[in-house]
Parts: structure tokens; C-alpha cells; sequence
């Protein structure tokens, strides 16, 4: 592969892997599933709760630099659903 080629396949790489602006990504669960959500749930309490158990469980490392969220897929889905309708 050339260089050209392979600098190419990175930047669409790290293009997928970077979330759009006003958004971050988070992963969840035992599969680890990525989401990307809007920054404004970081003000909502519930969010915040789930951040401080994050740390509690996993502490500060990075963890090849993913935040990882304590909690099941369908409890995520559940919250970010309802922080959408009510906290935007």
C-alpha cells in the first residue's frame, strides 16, 4: 500500500471514530457498543450519576480511550431516549 493510500484510510478512520461537534462518544455495556450522544446530557444529574459510578468502577483510566458506561445497552438506550424528550 502506498503512503498516500494508507494516510487516506486513517484519516477515514479516525473520521468514523470522531463523534460530530457538540457530541461525544461513550461506550456501553458487556459489548461495549458505541453511542454517540450530545454534549447537553452532561448537565442532566441522572447522566451525571451515571458518570460518577463510571468513575467508581473503572476510575480514571482510559481504557485505550473510550469512556465506558456501567450499565446494560437497554437501560442506556432507555435514559438517552428520555433525556432527548425532556431535557433538550
Amino acid at each position: 500500500m502506498t503512503r498516500n493510500k494508507a494516510e487516506r484510510n486513517k484519516a477515514e478512520v479516525d473520521k468514523r471514530s470522531r463523534a460530530p461537534k457538540g457530541h461525544f462518544v461513550v461506550y456501553v455495556g458487556s459489548e461495549m457498543r458505541r453511542f454517540v450522544i450530545p454534549t447537553s446530557f452532561l448537565k442532566n444529574p441522572m447522566f451525571q450519576q451515571l458518570l460518577d459510578k463510571a468513575a467508581e468502577e473503572y476510575g480514571f483510566n482510559t481504557h485505550n480511550n473510550r469512556l465506558l458506561l456501567p450499565c446494560d445497552e437497554s437501560t442506556f438506550q432507555s435514559l438517552t431516549q428520555y433525556l432527548a424528550k425532556h431535557c433538550s
